[in-house]
């Protein structure tokens, strides 16, 4: 069997990585649950899946789920209780599915307990990607990709060299606005914002999505992943994601991953690999589908992506700016705050009163993201 944590058990990714696991019980042990506030959720899955260790956001939560636990299960919470489930178990896969930049610290801890990583915590590489990648390397762990886009990417080039890549595209859903132009954007709610017309995922990446923050973090994701410089990674949309992202070789020719949009599938990949095995997904019929469209990304119309181009070409702490005064913006947004064009503007406001600092330790990240954080936050509404 193999031995897996989950950091985020009860949002999108980590309730689906089990519903994964639940259809091979006799393939899979889960050693560690990491959920946030979601106690109810947790407690089931703890139920379920008995696991070893398991962690909440708080103490308080803490306490109350120790009296809950069966006998044996080890209650932890906070950071340190991510940082538990993720480097103090016996698992062999540790997927990280938490949200914003909260994985990196216990993803690198994974990654020097020589556990491979189920990476989808695409911020993890945003703010640390030289760190994250050199501990890897060092300790010879795999990174594994869950996000539908890198994973695609990810099969295209089982078998091909990395010397023969002319480029790689990343397809885009265009989110719940992509017919909207940004005049129409003034005034969109919070649940417009939240309607995204394909994929089922949480709220901060569902808004993400429509600002197409959410595309550049995985652009500069790509970037570490697979060593491509940016002017070689491409965003196209693609409004049925139905083709999940594509290589284009040195002859032209192009490859690319199909599928119906379920986020089962590049889990599964990612705790399967390299074999391949039936899923619970539903089964593509182009037949059914009839057209496949596409559109050039227009980068007047989502700004959040030039900046995430820049950022990423800035390199050094700059993606963490980018990254850490998004997650402040969308919270605001999301509580009501701010309006949705109020993102960007936060956004570029912290980047061009941050000088790029080259090769960050962890120690300056982590103050350079607290930097950027309260600087969103006293960014005022327009």
């Amino acid at each position: 069997m193999k031995k897996i944590s989950i950091l985020g058990s009860t949002g999108s990714i980590g309730t689906q990585t089990l519903d994964v696991v639940s259809h091979y019980p006799e393939l899979y042990s889960v050693e560690g649950l990491a959920g946030g506030h979601n106690l109810p959720l947790l407690q089931q899955q703890i139920e379920r899946f008995r696991p070893r260790k398991v962690s909440v956001a708080t103490p308080e939560l803490a306490q109350e789920l120790a009296r809950q636990v069966p006998a044996g299960v080890q209650v932890y919470s906070g950071p340190e209780g991510l940082t538990e489930i993720a480097a103090g178990t016996d698992a062999e896969l540790v997927v990280t599915a938490v949200v914003g930049s909260q994985g990196l610290h216990p993803t690198l801890a994974a990654i020097e307990a020589g556990k491979h990583i189920g990476l989808a915590n695409k911020e993890t590489l945003v703010s640390g990607g030289h760190l994250v990648t050199e501990a890897a390397r060092r300790k010879g762990v795999s990174l594994l990709p869950i996000d539908s886009e890198h994973s695609a990417i990810f099969q295209c080039l089982n078998g091909e060299s990395m010397e023969d890549i002319h480029k790689i595209t990343l397809t885009a859903s265009g989110g719940s606005f992509r017919d909207r132009t940004r005049e129409q954007l003034v005034g969109v709610t919070v649940q417009d914002a939240l309607n995204h017309p394909n994929w089922s995922m949480g709220a901060k990446v569902t808004i993400d999505s429509a600002t197409m923050v959410n595309k550049g973090l995985e652009v500069m994701e790509a970037h570490w992943l697979f060593g491509l410089s940016y002017d070689r990674i491409d965003v196209l949309i693609h409004p049925e994601s139905i083709i999940h992202s594509f290589v284009e070789f040195e002859d032209y020719s192009i490859i690319a991953q199909l599928g119906m949009p379920d986020m089962r599938v590049p889990i599964q990949y990612a705790l399967t690999y390299p074999r391949r095995m039936k899923t619970p997904s539903e089964r593509l019929r182009l037949s059914e589908i009839g057209r496949l469209n596409f559109r050039a990304m227009d980068f007047d119309r989502f700004p959040c992506l030039r900046m995430a181009y820049d950022s990423g070409r800035a390199g050094g702490s700059m993606p963490t700016v980018f990254n850490a005064a998004n997650e402040v913006a969308v919270e605001r947004f999301l509580q009501g705050e701010i309006a949705f064009l109020d993102i960007e503007r936060i956004i570029e406001e912290a980047m061009s009163r941050h000088d790029t600092i080259p090769d960050p330790d962890l120690d300056t990240i982590t103050e350079i993201d607290q930097w950027a954080r309260e600087t969103a936050r006293g960014a005022a509404r327009r």
